[in-house]
C-alpha cells in the first residue's frame, strides 16, 4: 500500500490555530490579551521554530490553518508555503460546526478557503475545528473541490467515505499534543505531561499502527508542541521516522492519494 513497500506512513500535522482558538469559540476573549497571548507565542516563536526544525530534519509537513489566521498572521503562512508544505483548511474562524446551521458552515468553509487560496493554490484536505463533523460536512467538502478529511477515530488506515471520493486520514487524542500539554486555565483541572510520558505513548501508537499497516498520524498545534521542551520531544520523533526504511513519511495529501 505505501509507497517504496514501507510498512506504514507518518505524517506530522500542525494546526495553526494561534489567537484564534480562543477567539472563535468566545469573541469576548478578543479582549483579554494575557489568554490570547498564549495563541500570539504560537504564530510569534513557534512557527519558525517548528519550520527549522522541519528543515533540518528534511522533512514536509501539513499545517491546516483557518482562513482568520491566514488574515491575521500573512507572513507566517507565506513562510509555511515558501518552506515546501502542506497548507489545508481548518475552518474560517475556530468554531465547531456542530454550532452552525447548513449555510454557515458552508460560509466557513468558503470563507476559509478564500483566505487560503491568496497563499496557494492547491488546498486539498479539511480539519474540522474540534475534530466535529455534520450530516452536510463531507458534501461540502467534496462540492468545494477537497479531496480528503482529517477528523474521524474510527480507524488508524485511511479509507474512502462510502459514495464519496473524499479519503479519511484518521486522528486519534492519543496522537494529539493537546490532549497532552494544553494546562486549562480556567478550570486548572489538566496536569501538564512531561515528554517521557508522552514519548511513552507515541512511540507505542508508532510500533502498534506499523504492524497493522496504518498511517501515524500525529496532531500537534504551535503554540503546545513549539515550547522549548517539547520541540526536542518533536526533534526526537522526526530524527527517528526519517531514519526507519520501513517508515514513509509524507504530507496528509500524498498519505491519501495513496491509499
Amino acid at each position: 500500500m505505501w509507497r517504496d513497500g514501507a510498512a506504514c506512513a507518518a505524517c506530522f500535522t500542525f494546526d495553526f490555530d494561534a489567537e484564534e482558538v480562543w477567539i472563535g469559540e468566545d469573541p469576548e476573549n478578543a479582549r483579554r490579551p494575557g489568554v490570547l497571548s498564549q495563541g500570539t507565542y504560537g504564530a510569534k516563536v513557534a512557527v519558525p521554530a517548528i519550520l527549522g526544525l522541519l528543515e533540518r530534519r528534511g522533512v514536509r509537513a501539513t499545517f491546516f490553518v483557518p482562513g482568520r489566521v491566514a488574515e491575521r498572521h500573512p507572513g507566517r503562512v507565506e513562510q509555511i508555503v515558501a518552506a515546501g508544505h502542506e497548507l489545508a483548511l481548518h475552518g474560517y474562524t475556530h468554531r465547531a460546526v456542530t454550532s452552525l446551521d447548513e449555510a454557515e458552515e458552508e460560509e466557513e468553509m468558503e470563507r476559509g478557503l478564500a483566505a487560503l487560496h491568496r497563499f496557494s493554490p492547491r488546498v486539498l484536505g479539511y480539519r474540522s475545528p474540534s475534530w466535529e463533523l455534520t450530516d452536510h460536512t463531507l458534501g461540502l467538502v467534496a462540492s468545494h473541490g477537497l479531496t480528503y478529511s482529517s477528523n474521524l477515530m474510527d480507524d488508524v488506515r485511511p479509507y474512502r467515505h462510502e459514495g464519496t471520493g473524499i479519503v479519511e486520514l484518521p486522528v486519534h487524542w492519543m496522537l494529539d499534543d493537546a490532549a497532552h500539554f494544553w494546562f486549562d486555565g480556567a478550570g486548572w483541572t489538566n496536569k501538564i505531561a512531561t515528554n517521557s510520558e508522552v514519548r511513552e505513548i507515541w512511540w507505542g501508537e508508532l510500533e502498534g499502527i506499523k504492524a497493522m499497516g496504518g498511517a501515524f498520524t500525529l496532531t500537534m498545534h504551535p503554540q503546545i508542541i513549539g515550547r522549548p521542551s517539547r520541540l526536542s520531544l518533536l526533534d526526537e520523533i522526526l530524527s527517528f521516522v526519517t531514519t526507519q526504511e520501513d517508515i514513509w513519511v509524507a504530507t496528509a495529501a500524498e498519505i491519501t492519494s495513496a491509499s
